[in-house]
Formats: C-alpha cells, structure tokens, sequence
C-alpha cells in the first residue's frame, strides 16, 4: 500500500495575538496581564468609581469566634505583599487603596451580625441544615434594613459547621448566593482556609478584586480585537435541570449579555414553560423548545438594548457547551431577525487534540525537538469550514513578569474545539474572541479562564437558580453570584 503523505498533512495552523485589556474609556492604557494592567494604571473605573462612593464598606456576618481572623483578613487586604508564588506572574500587591484608588472600611456597626458558635442556639427543633438556612435568612434580612451603609457582606462559613452547610437540596453557597441577588446584596464567602491560605499577594489580589467588583467596580474590558465587526454582542447559555415535587425535571435556561468590550454583564434566568420527559438525551443535553428559546433571546436582547440607548447590536454570538437542536436555532433566528449576522457556536472542552510546540534543531541538521514550555496561547487550527480549535491554554510569554509562562505548569493542554452552527465569515475571528472572553472572568487573578466567560458565569447562575427554585426569574448583575 503507498501514502500519500502530502494528503495526510495537517492544515495550517494561526498564532492569535495575546488579547490586550483596556483599563481606561480611552483605550490608551493596555497590557495584557490583567495584574500587571491594575499595579500600572489602576482600574478601568478609576475616574468613575469614586464619584458614587469613595470608600468600600464592608458589613461582617458569621461566628463569634471568627471575629478577630476576619479583622485581620481585612488588615491583609490593606497591607503590601511580595509574591511568594507564581512570580512569574503576579506583581507585588500594594494595598488595596493604592492599587483600586479607594479605601477599605468597616461599615457602620448595625451592618455587623455575630452568630453564637452552636448552632443549635438559632433553632434548635430543627436539622443543622435548616438553622444555618435560617440563619443567613435572618442576617440578610436584618442587612436589607440598613443597605445604604454597606457595599459588601463578608460572611463566614467555618470548618466546624460544615455538616449543616449541605442537606435535603440545600447548598450553603448556593443559598446564600440566591437569597443575596433577590435582595440586591452582593456577598463575599470566607472559609477557615481563606484564613490560612499562605500567599498572601496571591490571596489580596483574588479577594481584592473580587470586594471591587462587588462594590461596584469594573477593574478592566476588552481593548479592541481586530478584525471583529464593531457592535458585536456576546450571549452565553446554559442549562440546568431541576426535579420538581412530583419528579418531572425542567430545563432552566440562563443567559448572560455581553457588550463587545465585556461589559453589561447581565443575566437572565428562565424556566421553560415547556416541560420535557425525562429521557437519557435530555440528561446528557438539555435543551428549549423553539419558543422558550425565542423568548430567552428576546429577553436577552432587551437587556442590550437598555444597555445602548434602544439600539440593537450590528453581530451576535451566541455561546453554549452542548449541540443547538435545529429548534434552537429556528428560536435564535427569530428573536434575531432584524440583527444582520447571527453566530451560533457550540464551545466543547472535550476535544482529544493534544499538541506539542517542536523547536528547530538550528546547525546540526537533526529533527526538530520539543519545546520546554507548551504551544503558544492563541494556537488556532481550523480543520472544517465549521469547526476550529483554539488552544486558550498555553504557553504566554507576553504576560509573564520573566520570560515564558504557562498558567498552571503541568499537562499537555487541550484545546477547545468551536462549532458554528450558523453563520459565515473567518473562524480565526470566532476564535479570537473566544481567546479574548477567557481573560473576563473578575472573580479570580488569573491570566485566563479554561471556558469563555459566557460559558463560565451562566453557568453559574444555572446551578444557583437549580438548587434554589426560589430564586425569581428576573434580570440580575452578575457581581451578585460571583
């Protein structure tokens, strides 16, 4: 038998350039670190933030004796650290004024709760799950009186009560999560290992940027992506299931917009009006009928709208981990039918692709050998005229305080595999700003986020509204989940 190896080769592949964040209304202040762009310019919102509040109060909620690690916590957070961990990558932290432009504070003292250490004190007929329950509803309810004198709660889950933090569907977490977006209060959970997490300029950074955030803030958008249309808007879907008290499972939909920069980060929550039978192709792929998807875009799109003074955006494109069913797309279409360019793409982690980033063997003829650090960050390979890899992990050299760097540092990384189910144009540019969506994830410090944040935050609403049916499906920011 002969090969044909000009036959077997791979298509070309395309090196995405690291995508810049901006960090003021200008764009004239950039870096594609997001650390490295805070400890240089500040916030994106530094010019504004202090105009409606000029200092971050914190409200306290939690157990008498963790009284004293939270102060001290708080202490940490105003206080400069040296890097003692991925200092390739992280630059000292400085305190949070000098880094945010706006003092950390105590609120007033009615906007602190002490919890008696026994929970047993709070309810003691019933389970450890349901006193803990009671308990963050009586704390926030109590909050809600006096919202006008805090900005963020820091609540303090320990150790010792983590067996009352899980029970018959209830999820500490979770519920709290919930209880604080129907009140409109952002919150902050510290566990026992918050206190003992020993990097303390990894730890001010995380925490730092999360309290900003909550407050109000936007710490950094998007800077331009060239090639991609302007007044494109981003919609992240995901679903969920949830079994009701007579054990048919719905499909909860959730819905995140995005402006083209990464701002007006919005969610909308959406239970399908109608049901499906519980069957092994809805488990593994749940789904909305045409109208329930007509409707969650339309609901989505008004969001944007509000957002732009009525208009509509010129593109759209529409994230989501599993296959759209042609009902799907008919839904999406309509809703979209006075938006020119409608992209449906389907983000997979699955892809079996691995690569390995090979080095010539410069002078001495031999073959090429493997690079010490993986493929670049940005590898693009489109092997289909609907589908394309991108490897967001990978190897950053633009983003590293030394020379290279590879977030993580260890495995070969996969890539994710895109599929457009409708639409045209360059797939180089959908995987660009699937690239550039891994880098808006506020709720942590690193370079990159495995999933688009379209992906990553509806999904997280969709197992908060899951596991708290409670939860109204109305409009919420996303700072309230985070």
């Amino acid at each position: 038998m002969t090969l044909n190896y000009e036959n077997s080769k791979l298509p070309p592949f395309a090196l995405l350039d690291e995508p810049k964040l901006s960090f003021d209304e200008e764009g004239t202040k950039q870096d594609v670190s997001p650390l490295r762009g805070l400890d240089r310019f500040g916030p994106h919102s530094g010019e504004v933030f202090p105009n409606y509040t000029p200092l971050v109060r914190l409200a306290t909620m939690g157990p008498h004796s963790g009284w004293p690690r939270i102060r001290e916590l708080v202490n940490t957070l105003r206080s400069h650290h040296a890097p003692a961990d991925r200092k390739d990558y992280v630059p000292s932290f400085r305190g949070f004024e000098s880094v945010f432009g706006v003092p950390l504070v105590a609120a007033s003292q009615s906007a602190h709760i002490k919890w008696d250490d026994d929970l047993n004190v709070i309810a003691p007929d019933q389970l450890l799950y349901q006193q803990l329950r009671k308990a963050l509803r009586q704390g926030l309810d109590r909050l809600s009186l006096v919202r006008d004198q805090f900005d963020v709660v820091l609540v303090h889950l320990p150790e010792m009560w983590r067996a009352a933090s899980r029970g018959e569907g209830f999820d500490a977490h979770d519920e709290l999560k919930a209880l604080g977006a129907a009140k409109g209060i952002p919150t902050q959970v510290i566990n026992d290992r918050t206190f003992s997490f020993s990097y303390k300029a990894s730890l001010a950074w995380r925490l730092s940027i999360a309290l900003y955030v909550k407050a109000g803030g936007v710490p950094w958008k998007l800077g331009p992506l060239p090639g991609v249309p302007d007044q494109t808007a981003y919609i992240g879907l995901a679903y969920s299931l949830r079994k009701t008290a007579e054990g048919a499972k719905f499909v909860t939909c959730c819905s995140q917009v995005f402006d083209a920069d990464g701002g007006g980060m919005q969610f909308v929550a959406y239970e399908a009006r109608d049901p499906h039978e519980d069957t092994p192709e809805l488990r593994r792929n749940p789904y909305l009928t045409r109208s329930d998807m007509r409707a969650v875009m339309a609901r989505s799109l008004s969001l944007y709208r509000s957002r732009n003074g009525g208009a509509s955006p010129r593109r759209l494109v529409v994230h989501k981990t599993t296959s759209y069913k042609q009902a799907e797309i008919e839904g999406v279409l309509d809703a979209t039918a006075a938006i020119p360019e409608v992209e449906c793409i389907e983000v997979s982690q699955s892809s079996a692709w691995r690569s390995v980033w090979l080095t010539e063997n410069k002078g001495q003829g031999g073959p090429s050998k493997p690079d010490g650090f993986p493929v670049p960050r940005g590898t693009t390979l489109v092997h289909s005229g609907c589908s394309a890899l991108v490897w967001v992990a990978g190897n950053a050299p633009e983003a590293s305080l030394a020379r290279n760097y590879y977030q993580g540092k260890k495995s070969i990384p996969q890539p994710l595999k895109l599929v457009r189910h409708t639409g045209s144009g360059p797939l180089e540019c959908t995987a660009l700003e699937a690239l550039a969506l891994t880098k808006m994830d506020w709720n942590n410090d690193a370079l990159y986020d495995p999933v688009p944040v379209t992906i990553r935050y509806s999904q997280t609403l969709a197992k908060t509204i899951a596991s708290v049916p409670s939860l109204p499906g109305r409009e919420y920011p996303y700072r309230l989940f985070m």
